[in-house]
């Protein structure tokens, strides 16, 4: 069955702008998924790269602090999963220390590079640590106004969030 060029148009920008998987715009505009996968490499193979559109508008809006704060949390999980694969495996004490030192750099050159690329989200991620701290401190010695602290806690974390949020 031949579609008019007004489904292409939608599919491409179901695609790049809403950022749709190729099947859910394919879905949502009423065209089989081999039919998109057809018109998305066509328009590759003509000099339109759906792919990188859809990685430039992403970086254009708000995109780079999304993309760069989505790639931090997707390392700190493979972070946790190696540390709990090298802890479960019985490997020799030399080998886990190097293995271990090559993550703990990866990880301090991570965290360092979104500070540059998130200054917000690391002054809110440190005030939020102060919080806490805070909160430690007034249970471990004053836990006589730790219920006062939990009163005022709330509206003020939503100030802290105002300003670094």
């Amino acid at each position: 069955m031949a579609h008019g060029k007004h489904k292409m148009e939608a599919l491409r920008a179901a695609y790049v702008h809403e950022r749709l998987p190729l099947e859910a715009a394919a879905a949502k505009v009423g065209v089989p998924a081999a039919t998109a996968t057809r018109w998305k490499r066509k328009a590759r193979e003509t000099g339109d790269d759906w792919d990188k559109l859809r990685a430039a508008c992403l970086l254009a809006g708000d995109g780079v602090e999304a993309v760069a704060r989505q790639m931090l949390a997707d390392y700190v999980v493979q972070h946790k999963s190696l540390m709990e694969q090298i802890a479960a495996n019985d490997l020799a004490a030399a080998v886990k220390v190097g293995m271990l030192a090559s993550l703990a750099d990866s990880f301090n050159k991570t965290v360092a590079a979104s500070k540059r690329v998130l200054p917000e989200t690391s002054e809110l991620a440190t005030a939020l640590s102060v919080l806490d701290k805070f909160g430690v401190f007034i249970r471990d010695h004053y836990p006589q106004h730790g219920s006062a602290f939990l009163e005022v806690l709330e509206p003020f974390g939503a100030v802290v969030a105002s300003y670094y949020g």
